[in-house]
């Protein structure tokens, strides 16, 4: 049997958070765009063009990015270090992953703020 020493109070409990915050985000937001795309049917390229031109919307799309990259990390990292037992191979994987999430959100800065 292993026994672990747990040095300081609220271990695991940033991780936690995080999930959980993330997840609210990313629920807040997907009930957003379902109750505006329930309210303007027949969606075009011009409606969605005129809602992505406000700063509010661009805003909270970043916000909701962001939170999908943190909640991935999270979720990626816990998953690595579960089943993924070599050190060299774990510190690999962590490196790919956080230059994709890194990647991703410039990405989606580009994007956003593209036009």
């Amino acid at each position: 049997m292993v026994d672990r020493i747990v040095t300081g109070a609220h271990y695991g409990l940033r991780d936690w958070l995080i999930q959980r915050v993330t997840a609210v985000v990313m629920a807040v937001y997907a009930l957003c765009m379902a109750g505006w795309l329930l309210l303007h049917p027949g969606v075009d390229y011009d409606t969605w063009t005129e809602l992505f031109a406000s700063n509010v919307v661009r805003s909270f799309t970043l916000l909701f990015l962001f939170a999908v990259f943190g909640h991935a990390w999270v979720g990626v990292r816990d998953i690595v270090m579960d089943y993924i037992k070599c050190a060299g191979l774990r510190l690999a994987i962590y490196v790919v992953v956080i230059l994709a999430l890194i990647m991703y959100s410039i990405w989606s800065v580009q994007i956003l703020w593209s036009f």
